[in-house]
């Protein structure tokens, strides 16, 4: 078999010897006046090749950034499933129906009287876990915030009302019972 193509073309008959020696004899020419005039000559096919490849080189690497994005979240997923469901608390016996909001809903969850007095007062929180809720400890819910800030409610009372001084005054003699739910 020959080296070039032009001599495989040339050895199959397909190619003309003269035609072969036009080609050849007008490359040099052009490679010649290009050398006097200072003008690098550019191969097309040169350019295009290495601009395919330069193309297939950023989609590989985009298509590697998507996978360890995906990989990443996946990791962030698993570590919070195994801290809920590490230090979730049981629920069991939860008699009362503590309401809070998951984004623009209003959900219920049933707990005991010490676990609602904690929600209150910020030292359990709730966490997501997949179609449901479970009672976290409060620095385990940060360490979830840091991860997913989305997976993690937070029901602490603030003692700010949002009301004026005047306002205030003017509620002062109605007393909240203690029972009162919402």
């Amino acid at each position: 078999m020959a080296g070039s193509l032009q001599d495989q073309l040339l050895n199959a008959g397909l190619a003309d010897a003269r035609k072969a020696k036009q080609l050849e004899k007008a490359k040099r020419k052009d490679n010649r006046v290009a050398r006097k005039a200072g003008v690098t000559l550019v191969d097309e096919n040169k350019v295009a090749a290495q601009e395919a490849l330069a193309d297939k080189a950023r989609r590989a690497r985009e298509l590697n950034e998507a996978r360890d994005a995906d990989a990443r979240r996946k990791a962030i997923n698993a570590q919070i499933r195994q801290l809920i469901e590490n230090h979730r608390l049981p629920r069991a016996g939860g008699d009362i129906g503590f309401n809070f909001t998951d984004g623009k809903k209003v959900k219920k969850l049933y707990v005991t009287g010490m676990q609602q007095k904690q929600l209150s007062a910020g030292n359990l929180a709730i966490a997501r876990l997949g179609d449901g809720h479970e009672l976290v400890p409060a620095p385990v819910a940060h360490k979830i915030a840091e991860r997913d800030d989305s997976r993690v409610i937070f029901c602490q009372e603030s003692g700010d009302s949002g009301l004026s001084a005047e306002e205030q005054d003017w509620y002062k003699d109605y007393d909240i019972p203690d029972d009162l739910m919402w």
